[in-house]
């Protein structure tokens, strides 16, 4: 029999030892222990327990090896927030198998790009896309079985060759699906961020990145003793759509820790705040403009947001939005992270007990990109990649270290090496660091405006714009300007019933540069100060400053 030797620094296990590599299905292991008869909700109508889910895993798998989905094949998936999508969270990479989320809300000819180039072989469509696949079936190359999701509606599919409906499938097939070891380094899923220029780039991660994400953001939200926290009682709902950087890695979070789960479908606010209600929803994620629909949509039904836990991501929570939601109740919080970095890389918890402080002081951190979770290394560095002062002023690129970080493109090496230039990941965020830790984003590296020679900080002057009485929204850009170079163009929504000025506007901001809040060379100039109904978004719902340049130029 093999020996230890206790001088070796290196660990031989014995030979009957199981190494127990960090694969997606651990992530249900507990689940199924402890929460067996737990329930996940689809709008109401459907209902299922941990122990039904994990039965319609295997079938899932049964029905795609039927249709030839093996190790390495690629399975897109176009749905709405469903149990399909979180049955695909799992089944698909439990067989050795890459799935790929798609982003149903770009242009159809993103669409086609990405489904070509991952090479994916099997798609899995809800009814409502139908008609964009059909738009596009002749640009495919790699599809070659489609399967279609349908909620019970009627559709017509006369021209499109599919392999069956899911549920029919999931009907003839087995529960038990052989599910094997392999190498937990493995790629499970895919997904394309749109970017600024050029062709969509391909997102992936392991199942040893996915599960590490799991367990360091789970044991930072649940490690607070009260406040912005997960806990086991909690009732959790998405409103960050699956197909996003896997829904910020929260539904594996949900089920790792046996939570009740409500999945929405397709975001509607009258919808999710039903939902709120009727199953009692206390922990959910979003991006600011959906945030703002719900208070909406909220305040015209005179229905009741307390005891709402809210995680913000994607772009900058405002203080007045901040304060708005407080206000009725909801513990909303922000989060820092990108599609390339897992995403969740930092959390801006502040509990009650980590001591008192100021209503202002609260809601300023509170919309923080906060601290790091566990494992992640976060530097802020000046171009010499030296580390800046930690002083709450000094101004640097945030780059990262962290087991859960992608370590690239797909088929793209060169913006694969830029990302990782110098061994870290470089994400394009300008930041300052607070005494304690705490991260503030300070802007975009692309939408930092530089203007007579200084540089002016959009996201800051935004916020500033917003704190105006009657602002609900604003966006700031830099455009050409023969004297200066750039100068700061705004774009203001106001509330329905607000009246307001760019001179009011330029008022308030000159009033700022008076206690030295900010640069006068921030303050845009009357003509550049524009009130518009809306503001455009992105396909996850972030100010497209690039389309907003695009239009003013």
């Amino acid at each position: 029999m093999q020996q230890f030797d206790p001088s070796d620094p290196l660990i031989t296990p014995t030979p009957s030892a199981y190494a127990y590599p960090l694969l997606v299905r651990q992530l249900l292991v507990n689940a199924l222990a402890v929460s067996a008869e737990q329930e996940i909700v689809y709008r109401g109508e459907r209902r299922y327990t941990f122990a039904m889910l994990n039965r319609r895993i295997g079938r899932l798998a049964n029905a795609l090896a039927s249709l030839g989905v093996r190790h390495g094949s690629v399975v897109a998936i176009m749905d709405w927030d469903s149990h399909r999508y979180l049955e695909g969270y799992f089944g698909i990479p439990m067989m050795g198998a890459t799935m790929f989320t798609v982003n149903v809300r770009t242009s159809s000819q993103q669409i086609a790009y990405a489904l070509n180039d991952a090479n994916a072989q099997v798609l899995i469509v809800h009814a409502d896309f139908l008609p964009l696949i059909e738009q596009i079936r002749g640009e495919l190359r790699s599809v070659r079985e489609v399967i279609v999701a349908d909620d019970g509606n009627v559709h017509d599919v006369p021209s499109i060759p599919f392999a069956g409906e899911y549920e029919h499938l999931l009907d003839a097939a087995s529960d038990h699906f052989p599910f094997e070891d392999f190498d937990e380094n493995t790629r499970a899923a895919l997904f394309y961020t749109t970017g600024t220029t050029g062709d969509p780039k391909g997102v992936f991660y392991s199942h040893r990145q996915i599960v590490l994400h799991a367990l360091a953001t789970a044991a930072t939200l649940c490690s607070p003793r009260e406040g912005q926290r997960l806990h086991r009682e909690d009732v959790y709902m998405p409103i960050t759509p699956m197909f996003h950087v896997l829904a910020w890695g929260m539904p594996y979070i949900a089920v790792l820790l046996g939570l009740k789960i409500v999945l929405p479908g397709r975001y509607q606010p009258d919808t999710l705040l039903k939902l709120k209600a009727t199953e009692k929803v206390t922990f959910s994620h979003c991006v600011p403009t959906l945030l703002q629909m719900l208070l909406d949509a909220s305040t015209q039904d005179r229905q009741g947001l307390a005891g709402w836990k809210m995680l913000i991501g994607g772009s900058a929570l405002s203080p007045t939005l901040c304060r708005a939601a407080l206000a009725r109740g909801i513990d909303v919080f922000s989060g820092y992270g990108m599609s390339e970095t897992g995403p969740v890389v930092a959390l801006s918890q502040c509990a009650p007990g980590s001591g008192p402080v100021s209503p202002d002081e609260d809601v300023r951190r509170r919309c923080m990109a906060g601290r790091p979770v566990p494992m992640v290394e976060l530097r802020v560095v000046d171009a010499a990649m030296n580390d800046v002062a930690r002083d709450g002023f000094s101004q640097g690129e945030i780059v990262l270290r962290a087991p859960f970080l992608t370590q690239g493109y797909h088929g793209k090496p060169q913006a694969s090496e830029a990302l990782w230039a110098n061994g870290y990941l470089h994400t394009q965020d300008v930041a300052v660091v607070a005494r304690d830790g705490y991260v503030q984003i300070v802007d975009r590296m692309k939408d930092v405006i530089k203007t007579g020679g200084e540089w002016v900080s959009s996201i800051e002057v935004e916020g500033l714009i917003n704190a105006i009485p009657g602002v609900r929204e604003s966006a700031v850009v830099g455009v050409k300007d023969e004297k200066w170079g750039e100068r700061p163009q705004a774009f203001i929504v106001c509330e329905p019933d607000a009246s307001l000025t760019g001179g009011e506007v330029r008022s308030h901001l000159l009033a700022l540069v008076e206690t030295n809040r900010i640069s006068r060379y921030a303050v845009p100039d009357p003509t550049r100060i524009a009130f518009v109904a809306e503001i455009p978004k992105t396909s996850v719902g972030k100010i497209d400053k690039k389309l907003l340049r695009r239009q003013f130029d």
